[in-house]
C-alpha cells in the first residue's frame, strides 16, 4: 500500500477525503500526524495555494502530499470570497461566523443574483522539487439561501441550494454529495490521472 500525506487540518476535508479514497489501495495520512505547521497560504488563485501546500507537506515528511485549495465565488460579489473563503470573517474565523458575513454581504441581493459555485484544486506532487504536479479542477455551481438549512456538509453547505436535488449541499447525503461535488469530481479527475501515471 502506497502513502501519501493530506496537505490539510480541515476535518471536513479529511472525512470527505478519507470516504473518497476508501475504496484505493493508499493510504492517506493527514499532515497533522506529522504535527506539521500548517503553510502559509500566500498564493493569490486556487492553484497557487493548492502547489504551496502539497510542497510543503512533501518538504517536512519526504512523502508525496496531496493537497485541496477550495472555496465559493459568489457572481454579485465579483468572484468573493474566492480563496479567502476559510477565513472570510476576519482573524478568528469560525464556519459560522463565514456563513454569517456572507449572509450579511448578500443581505440586499436578489434571489436571480445569488449564483455562485464551489471551486477545488487539487495538487499533488511526488516529490517537494516535482517539476510538473498534477493539477486537477472542477466546479459545482448553486445559488445562495437567504438562511441555513440543514446540518450536513461543512463551510457554506447550509446556504448553498442545489437545484438536481432541490435541497441545501448541507442536507445531501455523503453518497450524493460526492457523485456531484466540485471535490468529489476534481478527486476522479485526480485518481484517474494518478493510475495512468502509475501506469506508466
Amino acid at each position: 500500500m502506497s502513502k501519501i500525506v493530506l496537505a490539510s487540518g480541515n476535518k471536513g476535508k479529511l472525512k470527505e477525503f478519507s470516504e473518497l479514497f476508501a475504496e484505493f489501495d493508499t493510504e492517506v495520512i493527514p499532515q497533522s500526524t506529522f504535527n506539521l505547521v500548517e503553510a502559509e497560504e500566500t498564493g493569490l488563485t486556487f492553484v497557487e495555494n493548492a502547489i504551496i501546500k502539497a510542497r510543503h507537506a512533501c518538504e517536512l515528511t519526504g512523502l508525496p502530499a496531496i493537497s485541496d485549495d477550495s472555496g465559493i465565488e459568489v457572481d454579485a460579489l465579483n468572484g468573493q470570497p474566492g480563496i479567502y473563503s476559510a477565513r472570510y470573517s476576519g482573524p478568528n474565523a469560525t464556519a459560522q461566523k463565514n456563513l454569517q458575513a456572507l449572509l450579511d454581504a448578500l443581505i440586499n441581493t436578489p434571489e436571480a443574483k445569488r449564483t455562485a459555485r464551489y471551486q477545488c484544486v487539487i495538487a499533488f506532487m511526488r516529490h517537494a522539487k516535482d517539476p510538473t504536479p498534477l493539477i486537477c479542477q472542477a466546479s459545482w455551481e448553486g445559488t445562495l439561501l437567504t438562511a441555513p438549512k440543514g446540518d450536513g456538509g461543512f463551510g457554506y453547505d447550509p446556504i448553498f441550494w442545489v437545484a438536481a436535488y432541490q435541497c441545501t449541499a448541507a442536507e445531501l447525503t455523503a453518497e450524493q454529495k460526492h457523485a456531484i461535488s466540485h471535490r468529489g469530481k476534481a478527486i476522479r479527475q485526480f485518481i484517474s490521472q494518478f493510475q495512468r501515471l502509475n501506469q506508466t
